[in-house]
């Protein structure tokens, strides 16, 4: 039961996407429809907070939450960018270099997962703060031009933090998948002795 609720929690997060874009973008100027995707944004990111604390009180990981956490974050973050850049014309680079570094990450810790952890570092969770503090402001409906002042500097700090980690994530996942090429290359060349610590490494 208790690996039960964070998984809902993340399930809830996933539907909660498709759900944000299509306010965002069936509402276009309609301030109602603005607010409801607010709504659901900020139940969607409170998901994200609540999925893992229940986890981590639980101590409860099952193979859906390290699969799936992850995505329904990036997802939330970066189609709900899609849809503002879509409906309010902001500019689209951020987005692009936020999905390149996401997916790239997200591509690297795949690619070492069954041997390493790569816990999420304080940039990286950091840069996700920016991020939702920047979308929320961006769905206000009716803002102030000093909130979306605040959101665009928001954004920009959060793509800096985001190229800034990413580098770091990039050098860390190379230095472990050399790491791992060759304590195999000496297991099969008869010069090392394979004594499990792999799967052990925490970075």
């Amino acid at each position: 039961m208790n690996a039960t609720v964070p998984n809902l929690l993340t399930g809830a997060r996933l539907v909660a996407v498709p759900v944000v874009v299509w306010l965002l973008l069936a509402g276009g100027d309609d301030q109602v429809m603005r607010a409801w995707a607010l709504g659901v944004f900020l139940f969607a990111a409170a998901t994200d907070y609540w999925d893992g604390y229940l986890a981590r009180r639980w101590e409860v990981v099952s193979p859906f939450g390290k699969l799936a956490d992850p995505i329904a974050d990036k997802a939330l973050v970066l189609f709900t960018l899609a849809g503002v850049v879509i409906v309010d014309g902001i500019p689209w680079w951020p987005l692009a270099v936020l999905a390149v570094r996401e997916i790239g990450v997200t591509l690297g810790r795949l690619a070492v997962a069954r041997d390493v952890v790569i816990p999420a570092s304080r940039g990286g969770k950091l840069k996700t703060v920016l991020q939702l503090w920047a979308l929320t402001a961006y769905l206000v409906p009716h803002p102030a031009a000093w909130i979306d002042t605040v959101a665009w500097w928001s954004l920009l700090v959060a793509v800096a933090v985001a190229v800034i980690t990413g580098v770091d994530y990039a050098i860390r996942i190379v230095r472990i998948a050399r790491s791992h090429r060759a304590k195999g290359s000496g297991v099969r060349s008869g010069t090392g002795v394979d004594d499990g610590s792999a799967g052990d490494v925490q970075v």
